[in-house]
């Protein structure tokens, strides 16, 4: 291990055992050393290695066998990333049905915490913006550059991107971004490959513009690739880091995969990227755009969960050979800067001067205390009438009742608004084409309720649907 480096031992240690992975030296069924073993080998304490172990377990590069240890899981070797710098450093909302009711206990899934919110940080930033006549001119429809040159080094620091400023597009809105896309890739694409079930905010966009859109299933790893060959799709739609609504992060021999699927085929990935910054347990999961050199990859994310949505900041990173077509769209349509420019140099020094970082900080640790809390209200009120999964990150977990006489989705979660003024979100809209679906699964958001009414929102819910399954 190097003392003399910035990087963490266990950040050094990773980097190490993911590139000898996936280069091939460390190769697929082969046994790790123990913990205690290669902490003794390199001289240092247990708990660097052990953390390395944990990140390399989230993405998929080894997996642990009880009592037998740590291998190594195959990856597609000839897709390796460059290993030029490292690949892993420190650390769009899903569209709901419409409900203007009040709730006691609201499990949305699309509500922020602001009680940790720098009211007076922004407010002092943007008053300096003010005084500044210029910025209440036309700004540059690409986005204001300084803005754009804060989030490329965000993205190259923290979400592991290749990536400039010149490659960023900023949108006052998910839908603006989209539609932008949608003209770009007319005489490229005629088939979206999207995850089903999904995020339809993008879809919908697509087949409004004249695209087929096409539903791959997933698994337990995500989106299915061979299943994506066989659509004929030349694009494709994925949320890798916390996949929306089942919460799978993609192990890294299916990203890689993916990536073969867009070199192979000559088509585009659109990563949604929507919570990757909100990892509760192991370091944040880099963006699979990064993962190769000049990758097929049109990356989207927003400032609408890391700051506020109301800043009505949005961006996509583009492919490089996407440029031009951007470039004549601008040109052709004049389009104009669709997020305030006010908004978006507030931001810009909001980053530049460290607050950003901080705040994610804080905010992570928020919502992890807010993400177990949910865990532990769930497995304690439900037992095993109920299961959670697609935790560890982002802002909501998903519910299952188990028992074969639960009933339906709309029904319960009427049940609970009525008796206990409870919202949750029965997770039968993001199928794509299955209206009629209403399995007892829902999305239970964690991140606007307030820690004090978590646990007691969830032993009422347990205790309605218990009773509401006992009567009928």
């Amino acid at each position: 291990m190097n003392e003399h480096s910035e990087l963490p031992y266990y950040i050094q240690l990773y980097n190490y055992l993911s590139k000898a992975i996936l280069g091939g030296s460390l190769e697929s069924g082969a046994r790790l050393p123990s913990i205690r073993r290669l902490a003794t080998l390199c001289g240092i304490s247990a708990t660097p290695v052990e953390l390395a172990y944990q990140q390399l377990l989230a993405e998929g590069f080894i997996a642990s066998k009880p009592r037998s240890g740590y291998y190594i899981l195959p990856v597609h070797k000839g897709n390796s990333p460059a290993e030029d710098g490292e690949r892993l450093r420190p650390a769009a909302r899903p569209i709901t049905p419409r409900d203007s009711r009040q709730y006691t206990y609201d499990f949305h899934i699309s509500r922020n915490d602001f009680s940790l919110f720098p009211h007076k940080i922004w407010r002092s930033l943007y008053q300096e913006q003010l005084t500044n006549p210029d910025l209440l001119q036309y700004g540059d429809p690409q986005g204001e550059p300084a803005l754009r040159q804060s989030i490329a080094a965000h993205l190259r620091q923290f979400r592991g991107l290749r990536c400039t400023e010149k490659q960023i597009v900023v949108g006052g809105d998910q839908y603006t971004l989209c539609s932008l896309l949608c003209l770009m890739l007319k005489e490229r694409v005629s088939g979206l490959g999207i995850e089903d079930p999904g995020y339809h905010l993008l879809p919908a966009a697509f087949k409004r513009s004249g695209y087929m859109v096409m539903p791959i299933p997933l698994d337990e790893d995500g989106l299915q690739v061979e299943n994506l060959y066989a659509s004929g799709a030349d694009a494709v739609y994925i949320s890798p880091s916390h996949q929306f609504p089942r919460g799978m992060a993609m192990p890294i021999a299916r990203r890689l995969a993916l990536l073969d699927w867009a070199r192979s085929t000559g088509g585009y990935i659109i990563e949604d990227d929507y919570d990757g910054e909100f990892r509760y347990h192991g370091r944040p999961i880099p963006a699979l755009q990064g993962l190769i050199a000049d990758s097929p990859v049109i990356y989207m994310c927003s400032f609408a969960q890391s700051v506020a949505p109301a800043l009505c900041i949005h961006y996509m990173v583009l492919p490089e050979e996407l440029l031009p077509l951007y470039h004549s769209l601008r040109s052709e349509l004049y389009l104009e800067h669709s997020a305030s420019r006010l908004h978006q140099i507030a931001l810009h020094y909001f980053m530049e001067r460290g607050h950003f970082e901080r705040h994610l900080r804080r905010m992570r640790l928020l919502y992890q205390r807010k993400h177990d809390l949910l865990l532990r209200s769930i497995r304690q009120h439900f037992g095993d009438a109920a299961a959670a999964s697609g935790a560890d990150a982002g802002f909501h977990l998903l519910l299952t009742l188990t028992s074969p006489a639960a009933g339906r989705a709309r029904e319960l979660a009427a049940a609970a608004a009525e008796a206990g003024g409870i919202r949750v979100t029965p997770m039968s809209y993001t199928w794509w084409d299955k209206p009629d679906y209403d399995e007892p699964e829902f999305i239970l958001g964690f991140g606007g309720i307030a820690e004090d009414l978590i646990d007691e929102g969830i032993r009422r819910l347990a205790e309605i649907w218990l009773n509401y399954i006992r009567r009928t």
